[in-house]
């Protein structure tokens, strides 16, 4: 699981909070995501399946893809597809991704890299393993996270960012016992990259063995954590979790995980993603591809979508006998 990693003694070192001033937050649920398909069949692990809403806000649906390993012809995406009324981040922690959409965004991204794409009013788009990997097989893994937008801007123009995993803050915790990246949000005074419209926070962890991270956190945020690989704890009460289990934090000013001593040989570390947010508490209609408001506004969408208002898949540039490459539909 290499996505960025740093020493981290030489690293910025974020304080241990105060448990007098910052309360630590209390472990209201663990739960284990169920495994499913998506899109052309790859593997994924449904994060917050039985998770209520309200917990949740401002996310809405997070998918751990992989980790798997393909033979040769195996890796698969997602064709275009519609949406509209939020955000998709998809990290990418092994692998490669390619991402295209009707608004001009696109890329590639692997070890460490995001995409943040902002469908708002409307796009199409369309995620899959390049070519080469297709041919050679490799290993997978990554997180496609769904982020809610507020009512005032689920129609804001489609937005896009490339954000290269040497641009998250690198940090440490206060004993030097695990490394932060912090891709989007603020921790203790250090800020990602990434640009958002609901004020969140999007922190990968790696804790060692048996170390013990205890991490300040926005008390006007919710609080979650994923665990990616490795087993431990969570919460002052030292809650177990192990891969694919998701703990919900409740009310308080701070976050204590650890790692267990020995980990499983095939993982290491205890991998975590953290995630917060300020709830935005507006009624959420959610139906396959588009987070809206209403009902009406979900049947809006459908029919805009029908009608191509959601955007026109690109022309790509194919071969043709004679040899030149033209566009075409």
């Amino acid at each position: 699981m290499p996505a960025v990693t740093a020493d981290t003694l030489t690293l910025p070192r974020v304080a241990a909070p105060d448990p007098a001033v910052a309360a630590p937050r209390p472990v209201r649920s663990v739960t284990t995501a169920p495994s499913g398909f998506e899109g052309e069949g790859f593997p994924v692990r449904r994060a917050f399946a039985g998770v209520p809403q309200a917990m949740l806000d401002p996310f809405i649906h997070m998918d751990q893809m992989g980790e798997v390993e393909y033979a040769p012809g195996e890796p698969k995406g997602t064709p275009w597809h519609p949406h509209r009324g939020f955000e998709t981040v998809t990290y990418i922690i092994d692998g490669v991704f390619e991402h295209q959409d009707s608004n001009g965004g696109g890329g590639t991204i692997t070890n460490g890299d995001t995409q943040w794409m902002t469908a708002g009013a409307g796009l199409l788009h369309i995620e899959k393993p390049p070519e080469h990997l297709v041919v050679s097989g490799g290993l997978f893994h990554g997180i496609q996270l769904w982020v809610n937008l507020p009512r005032a801007h689920k129609f804001h123009l489609p937005r896009y960012q490339d954000i290269r995993a040497r641009e998250a803050a690198l940090l440490a915790s206060a004993d030097g016992g695990a490394l932060l990246r912090v891709i989007a949000g603020e921790l203790d005074g250090h800020a990602g990259p990434g640009v958002t419209f609901t004020p969140i926070t999007m922190v990968h962890a790696t804790v060692s063995p048996g170390a013990r991270l205890d991490l300040p956190w926005n008390p006007e945020f919710n609080a979650l954590a994923y665990i990616l690989a490795g087993q431990g704890s969570v919460g002052a009460e030292r809650r177990p979790v192990r891969k694919g289990q998701l703990a919900a934090f409740g009310a308080g000013g701070s976050l204590t995980l650890a790692a267990d001593t020995a980990q499983p040989q095939a993982e290491p570390n205890l991998e975590v993603l953290l995630l917060g947010g300020r709830p935005i508490r507006e009624p959420v209609a959610h139906y396959g591809p588009f987070v809206m408001n209403t009902r009406a506004e979900i049947v809006q969408a459908l029919e805009d979508y029908q009608a191509g208002r959601l955007g026109v898949i690109p022309a790509e540039r194919v071969p043709h006998a004679d040899g030149p490459l033209t566009a075409t539909d």
